[in-house]
């Protein structure tokens, strides 16, 4: 009889444990989630921050006071006196978009066109 309580008690203790144990789990994994979303928000931010000062660096092969910022579908274009660059700045292991691979596509098959609009008054 001893014996049964005894293995009741290791028993009980056993379950307490493993129920603190996961609770203790639970805890720590939603913490690694929010650093993890946090160090993305970061990273994204930062990428975002030094994109606009790239051109300014001594890395950019092209005249800075040439080059204007868009941000979005690509992150500028450069006006040299014989071409246009379109240009998009990746950081780190950074990959292009689909939209971006398919923005870099067009380009390259010369699918780049001028179009002019007058908005002035027409009567005159």
């Amino acid at each position: 009889m001893f014996e049964i309580i005894v293995l009741l008690i290791i028993i009980f203790l056993l379950s307490a444990l493993s129920l603190v144990l996961y609770r203790r789990i639970s805890i720590l994994e939603q913490r690694l989630s929010h650093l993890s979303s946090e160090k993305q928000s970061q990273s994204t931010r930062y990428g975002l921050l030094v994109e606009q000062w790239l051109p300014l660096s001594e890395q950019f092969p092209f005249s800075p006071e040439n080059f204007r910022f868009l941000g979005s579908p690509v992150d500028g274009i450069a006006f040299e006196n014989d071409r246009i660059i379109f240009c998009e700045f990746k950081l780190n292991n950074s990959k292009l978009t689909e939209r971006e691979k398919r923005i870099k596509e067009l380009v390259e098959n010369g699918k780049v066109e001028w179009f002019e609009l007058s908005a002035g008054d027409s009567n005159k």
